[in-house]
């Protein structure tokens, strides 16, 4: 029996398979082929094959997260507006006029009325 720290090191094919005379059984996990002595098992418990493909699945969301997480960077950065351009003042629409919003105070604060509102 070897003890590896992971589940599967490599994605082994039948040419593989044939080529080291090896036998898997993935009902039981476990990977028999021969040395020259015995017969090797390479072997893990089911409970290391669950944590295993919950962290693949940890590493494939991240993995994936990244990526939408470029691609968002990229669009943002052709939408977002240049700091450097100079942005003009707001122009009021016709039909309006600066009306005083305390005619006796000294501050002089103005407000900008509509003119061409209907009476109701």
């Amino acid at each position: 029996m070897v003890g590896f720290p992971r589940t599967f090191h490599a994605i082994l094919g039948h040419p593989c398979y044939a080529k080291f005379m090896a036998i898997p059984n993935y009902t039981y996990l476990k990977l028999k082929m021969l040395s020259p002595r015995r017969v090797s098992t390479v072997g893990t418990s089911f409970q290391r094959a669950y944590e295993c493909e919950v962290e693949c699945c940890g590493h494939a969301t991240a993995i994936v997260a990244s990526g939408e997480l470029a691609a968002l960077k990229e669009e943002v950065a052709e939408e977002a507006p240049d700091a450097k351009k100079s942005t003009r003042t707001f122009e009021s629409a016709g039909g309006s006029r600066e009306v005083l919003i305390d005619p006796s105070g000294s501050k002089g604060k103005m407000v900008r009325i509509g003119t061409t509102l209907s009476s109701e």
